[in-house]
């Protein structure tokens, strides 16, 4: 693995809010975190993960931190790692037009921890906190930089969200998808003008909606 980082600093600094939650009585601790609040197209993706008691941990980290090779590394360690528990969600572009971002991204979260087999009994969720969460729960802001479960969220959100995204490059070539993700870099905002805007884009964000007539304009996103 490319990630270089000591091992027992992942044991004993990033376990402390799931060490403090089974202090409380809670056995099954998940991770929550997203991908994709920002980008001009795609979806939002959430991930749950619940780390295995009592096993080496591999150096998780707040997934932007890492390069993607680094990212595709330590997701195939934490899947793979015995009695570990994740689950991803996925809500669509459509989705985030109609309900807005913020609402798509907590329904991809509370998606997410409902999926888990066997269920999580708690939640460590990276950011503020969600309404109407399926288990008890603790937000914490900057919480993949803080939290080994958070941090494995992170990194299995980013990496199925990349690849959902190379594939909307092939079924909608011409806009970089494989290269930018959605994101609103100068080459994808040069093609949605070239172009206009496909299936995937996110219709209420306004370089995109600027092109539409009559498109509904998104506020800012509430954090």
């Amino acid at each position: 693995m490319a990630v270089t980082r000591d091992d027992n600093a992942v044991g004993e600094q990033l376990l402390k809010h799931e060490k403090q939650a089974a202090v409380r009585g809670f056995s099954r601790v998940a991770g929550v975190d997203e991908a994709g609040r920002g980008p001009l197209a795609g979806p939002v993706v959430a991930a749950a993960v619940i780390l295995p008691a009592g096993v080496k941990l591999p150096p998780v980290r707040d997934s932007k931190q890492l390069s993607a090779a680094e990212r595709d590394a330590l997701a195939a360690a934490v899947v793979n790692l015995p009695g570990v528990c994740w689950a991803v969600a996925v809500v669509a572009a459509a989705d985030v037009d109609d309900i807005n971002i913020l609402q798509a991204t907590h329904k991809a979260m509370r998606a997410a921890v409902t999926q888990l087999r066997p269920p999580a009994d708690f939640a460590l969720i990276d950011g503020l906190p969600v309404r109407d969460f399926p288990v008890p729960s603790q937000a914490i802001v900057k919480g993949d930089a803080l939290s080994a479960s958070i941090a494995a969220a992170s990194i299995l959100a980013k990496t199925h969200r990349d690849r959902l995204m190379v594939g909307l490059d092939a079924q909608f070539p011409g806009y970089g998808f494989s290269q930018h993700k959605g994101y609103g870099t100068a080459a994808h905002l040069e093609a949605l003008r070239r172009l206009g805007p496909c299936p995937e884009h996110r219709r209420s964000f306004k370089p995109v909606a600027q092109l539409l007539e009559g498109a509904p304009k998104q506020l800012e996103l509430e954090l």
